[in-house]
């Protein structure tokens, strides 16, 4: 399939480093000039998490709730249960980690559709330390029945994300970072939910990834290309997890390699293992946050430090192969 990546998308000075937590919010507020049973929730991070730009053009549809994320959770059922498509905005380790008795309760079990919108996830959060940087959402929310987990791979697919979580229904949650990521997909690059993308065909390995870390793997690809063929795998829906994609390739090279800015334990890399495990048992390797509360800095130098940048991302994959 013809994915209509960036021209020289493999070179970083050629593309554009744009935020996830950008392309959340503009999609958005692109979203709501159409939907009128739109209504956008925050919770007193809106101009961080991008919300403000929907509430800047549809103020009637905009309710702010303040620090009180148990109640963003109450109010967004009200408004599903009265026919309404609420979207939750705020920060990652609030938005799910705060309230997750009340989404399980008054979201999941009667199955209302409401979107749970990030803007802060993983190490990328950087600097406001291991309060924030939320490692655990995937896990904590892919056990929930139900659950919809969206995990763009930069600010094109995070828009179509937006609109794709829309027409979804029961509870769907998009994982935004806060930090400047590559942008290598286009307008034209299709986003379908549930269906992983193979951007990169290979033989050796099968390496899947979400989010920014999906462009690291191109770049290794090419990098090793002479000596390993990697098979390039974005996994931009983590739950319900596309199985056929995944058997299909990890039967042709026998070996997965998987890689987040999420706790191994609980995030992609298990469910891929759960996956293969039941159905075609091979090698696999969860690459990610090991099972720790990382510190507070830069997100390029908390990458660098705990192995999530592009290099320590190789010398992992390399080390793991031999």
């Amino acid at each position: 399939m013809n994915y209509h990546l960036e021209k020289n998308y493999l070179d970083e000075s050629e593309v554009a480093w744009k935020k996830i937590r950008d392309g959340l919010g503009k999609g958005m507020a692109e979203l709501g000039e159409e939907k009128k049973d739109m209504v956008v929730l925050g919770a007193d991070t809106i101009e961080s998490s991008r919300a403000h730009w929907f509430a800047e053009k549809f103020p009637e549809r905009f309710i702010q709730v303040g620090v009180a994320e148990q109640n963003l959770t109450g109010v967004s059922a009200g408004l599903a249960y009265q026919g309404k498509v609420p979207f939750a905005v705020t920060y990652a380790a609030f938005l799910v980690g705060r309230p997750w008795e009340p989404i399980r309760t008054t979201i999941c079990y009667p199955e209302n559709h409401v979107v749970f919108v990030s803007s802060h996830a993983g190490l990328a959060t950087g600097q406001d330390g291991p309060t924030h940087q939320m490692t655990e959402d995937i896990a904590i929310l892919r056990c929930l029945p139900g659950f919809t987990i969206l995990c763009p791979a930069d600010y094109e697919q995070a828009k179509k994300a937006v609109r794709a979580a829309y027409d979804l229904k029961g509870p769907v949650y998009i994982r935004g970072v806060r930090e400047a990521t590559p942008a290598f997909t286009t307008e034209q690059t299709p986003f379908e939910v549930g269906k992983a993308q193979v951007l990169r065909e290979g033989k050796d390995v099968t390496v899947i990834a979400h989010g920014f870390m999906v462009y690291w793997l191109l770049q290794i690809a090419e990098e090793l290309k002479d000596s390993l063929s990697l098979e390039v795998i974005n996994a931009h829906t983590v739950k319900p997890l596309d199985e056929k994609t995944i058997l299909s390739s990890a039967k042709k090279t026998g070996k997965v390699f998987c890689a987040e800015d999420h706790n191994i334990i609980g995030g992609l890399g298990s469910a891929v293992a759960e996956l293969l495990a039941e159905k075609h048992p091979v090698q696999v390797f969860r690459h990610g946050v090991q099972d720790i509360f990382a510190e507070s800095g830069e997100p390029k130098a908390l990458w660098k430090k705990y192995k999530l940048d592009k290099e320590g991302t190789k010398k992992e994959l390399l080390k793991w192969l031999k």
